[in-house]
């Protein structure tokens, strides 16, 4: 590990997008698949993994969704989720902030309490191993209709203890947040936060709706804010946080390299950006590649290093005591290891 790593995998950070689905390596969708006797269309891990080659959006939706096929039981749920906390806390990730999507379960007949028992209850587990804190945000699949959402709101409503947030993700092309206002609304009125997927493949106007209709707390991705100057101007002003995603962007042609990403550029303009791994098993990192890619990429300072993992804790829904220990232990850690 060189240094800049060194550095990077001690420096604490919270992780704010991150599907929890999106973390099913190869390895253990083939243990599960064995397990409930499913025959996934591929011979092989290798071969499951030679297929995270992607054109869009869309053409990673088609095997994301094939994938979490083989999440069945609780158990299953478990294992997944007891995975990524395992390595996010390898990482030096201190707080994270779980998507999960029930609709891709609930529609192939896997019960609403199932995924939640298991995730909840690995969520329960991180905290007590790795000291990890968690809060669970629960997505609408913007593909499917307003309609389904909101039975599936309704559904979760006596789980509200265990769920943080509502958000809004899938394929964004032709599903504005607008089809969603009245679900958000619902939802604010039952006490969730609100956070949605806008400005990643759909255009600034998708952002503007994110926050004018559903106001959300978060804008999820967001990279094509820049493409609106006065868009731009108004998240510094509001101080409206990005959860921006590098290498996912790079996998699904938002941009073309790394060196082409926008996220210094947001930084330095003042917009409160934080670097997450969205779903880190198909997109070739955790968050450590994510932070490690931008830093070699970009060439950013520790300074700037430092402010986008202060920005993770500052957007985070951890209560304001948390938030202030964080940073602290950031300020803290400036005056250890350098670059």
């Amino acid at each position: 590990m060189n240094s800049a790593a060194g550095f990077l995998k001690g420096l604490p950070k919270a992780e704010l997008h991150l599907h929890i689905e999106g973390t099913l390596e190869p390895e253990l969708a083939f243990r599960l698949a064995r397990k409930h006797g499913v025959t996934l269309p591929y011979a092989n891990v290798e071969a499951l993994r030679a297929a995270y080659q992607f054109s869009d959006l869309q053409s990673f939706l088609d095997i994301y969704y094939a994938g979490a096929s083989v999440l069945r039981d609780s158990d299953d749920f478990f294992a997944l989720t007891e995975a990524y906390l395992r390595k996010a806390h390898e990482q030096g990730v201190v707080h994270v902030e779980i998507f999960f999507d029930p609709q891709t379960h609930t529609e192939r007949g896997i019960a609403f309490r199932t995924a939640l028992e298991g995730i909840t209850g690995a969520l329960r587990a991180g905290r007590a191993e790795f000291r990890i804190s968690s809060r669970l945000i629960l997505c609408f699949l913007r593909h499917l209709s307003a309609a389904e959402a909101m039975r599936t709101l309704e559904e979760a409503l006596p789980f509200k203890n265990a769920i943080a947030a509502v958000g809004l993700d899938s394929s964004e092309r032709g599903h504005p947040p607008s089809k969603f206002t009245a679900v958000f609304d619902r939802a604010r009125r039952e006490g969730f936060l609100t956070v949605a997927h806008a400005g990643e493949e759909g255009p600034p106007e998708y952002i503007y709706e994110a926050l004018d209709l559903l106001k959300v707390k978060r804008i999820d991705h967001g990279v094509r804010c820049e493409e609106d100057p006065q868009l731009v101007e108004r998240l510094v002003r509001e101080r409206m946080p990005l959860t921006v995603c590098p290498l996912s962007n790079i996998k699904l042609k938002v941009f073309g390299t790394v060196e082409d990403h926008n996220i210094r550029r947001l930084l330095e303009r003042g917009l409160c950006v934080t670097v997450n791994s969205d779903d880190p098993a198909y997109f070739g990192g955790y968050l450590l590649e994510n932070f490690v890619a931008i830093e070699q990429g970009l060439g950013l300072t520790q300074a700037e290093l430092m402010a986008l993992a202060r920005n993770s804790f500052e957007a985070s829904f951890l209560e304001p005591a948390d938030k202030r220990r964080w940073l602290a232990a950031i300020d803290a850690y400036a005056h250890g290891p350098k670059l």
